[in-house]
């Protein structure tokens, strides 16, 4: 038996993928969260494993059939930051004594875009607690525009707009900014009546920056102009993601599926968004995926495989 494993390690949830070499997916199975960035790559390597060894149980298979392994997590963009992961599971797989064949990872964007086409050209636009762009052409070269992180880039995600709800909610309460429903929607939540409430809140407690998105969503579905604002200019911001591809890949007509907790629902947001996207890029074609990146990863993994001629 020749198995491929796709998996798509991420900060919700993991997929995991078992199929045969044609790329017909066997069994699928779900577990914990492993998102290297954030589980840490041991804890995610316990839960690639785990899942793998519950897809082998069920088809009746073990590790020595697998031919190929394709992981697609966050913080696997770079080519140096994938194979220091590729690495470390290779370590793990050791320690455990467990005999690998081939292990590869790649972005999670990637396997997204490889299942959002069925591996035929594309674009996702991806807007989430971060925020990134894939492209892929005809021949097959893979394009990215932003995806900078939240320190330098991210316009457009939920850390970007929870950041911007945050300082509106701040000017408010020192004085400098006019009332929006943002900071009545904090204080029913979280009980911040104050500048210091907040900066507890933010600075002490941590609060989870992107979390406050949720409240910018709301107050400009409730008409808040300040929240409708801050959602118009980081739909703007992604608009210009796609100006970036356009030019990266030399064709305005691109088909484009949007992905990420923010976007891929409808909501004010994506709403907006795809108004700014028919306005700013009326040659753009916003589609649906077809088929979700845990696929995309097989197909990925069954790429690698043919191309060392199905053979080890």
């Amino acid at each position: 038996m020749e198995l491929l494993i796709g998996i798509d390690g991420g900060g919700t949830k993991t997929d995991c993928a078992a199929a045969d070499s044609t790329g017909k997916v066997l069994h699928l199975v779900s577990g914990k969260a492993s998102n290297v960035l954030i589980n840490g790559i041991e804890e995610s390597a316990e839960n690639f494993f785990g899942l793998i060894e519950e897809c082998l149980f069920e088809i009746r298979a073990d590790f020595s059939d697998i031919k190929q392994i394709l992981i697609g997590t966050a913080g696997a963009g770079r080519e140096e930051d994938a194979n220091h992961i590729e690495k470390r599971l290779e370590e793990y797989s050791e320690r455990e004594r467990i005999h690998l064949n081939s292990v590869k990872v790649v972005s999670d964007a990637h396997i997204a875009l490889e299942g959002a086409f069925a591996g035929n050209p594309g674009c996702i636009l991806i807007a989430g607690t971060g925020s990134i762009l894939y492209g892929k052409d005809e021949e097959g070269k893979i394009y990215r525009a932003g995806g900078f992180g939240r320190i330098i880039g991210d316009e457009g995600s939920g850390y970007t707009i929870g950041r911007k709800g945050l300082n509106a909610v701040s000017k408010e309460l020192d004085g400098r900014g006019n009332e929006t429903l943002i900071t009545k929607l904090l204080n029913k939540e979280f009980n911040i009546f104050t500048t210091d409430d907040l900066i507890k809140k933010v600075y002490n407690e941590h609060l989870d920056i992107a979390s406050v998105t949720k409240f910018v969503i709301e107050a400009a579905g409730e008409g808040d102009i300040i929240a409708s604002d801050i959602l118009k200019n980081e739909s703007k911001e992604l608009a210009l993601h796609i100006k970036s591809m356009q030019n990266k890949m030399s064709s305005k007509k691109l088909n484009i599926t949007l992905l990420g907790s923010l976007i891929e629902k409808n909501n004010i947001y994506s709403e907006i968004l795809k108004e700014t996207i028919k306005t700013n890029h009326p040659e753009v074609k916003i589609t649906k995926p077809q088929n979700p990146p845990v696929v995309g990863a097989v197909q990925l993994a069954k790429i690698l495989f043919s191309a060392k001629g199905g053979q080890e």
